[in-house]
């Protein structure tokens, strides 16, 4: 399964990991290492009126938005984009 959030589309990030040595002369250079930074994602379920549930994968900073909790506490309706299976085209 791709880690990518259903709501938003947050995806993986690459970076770089340094480290300092502390030390000194170019020789001791601090390295500077791939890495990648992945999104907090936590699987919600949301109920739906008919009594069925949904299952998505969803960032955390998707989770705090008002938005998503309107659509959880059943304010609002589920969109359509969020009902559909995935497909991340990768």
């Amino acid at each position: 399964m791709a880690k990518i959030c259903q709501v938003s589309g947050k995806r993986a990030n690459n970076a770089k990991h340094i480290r300092n040595q502390h030390s000194q002369g170019w020789k001791y250079k601090a390295p500077k290492k791939n890495r990648v930074q992945n999104p907090n994602l936590q699987t919600i379920r949301i109920r739906r009126p008919d009594g069925t549930t949904i299952r998505l994968t969803v960032a955390t900073s998707v989770i705090k938005s008002a938005e998503f909790n309107a659509v959880a506490c059943g304010l609002k309706p589920i969109p359509k984009a969020w009902t559909k299976k995935p497909t991340w085209g990768i």
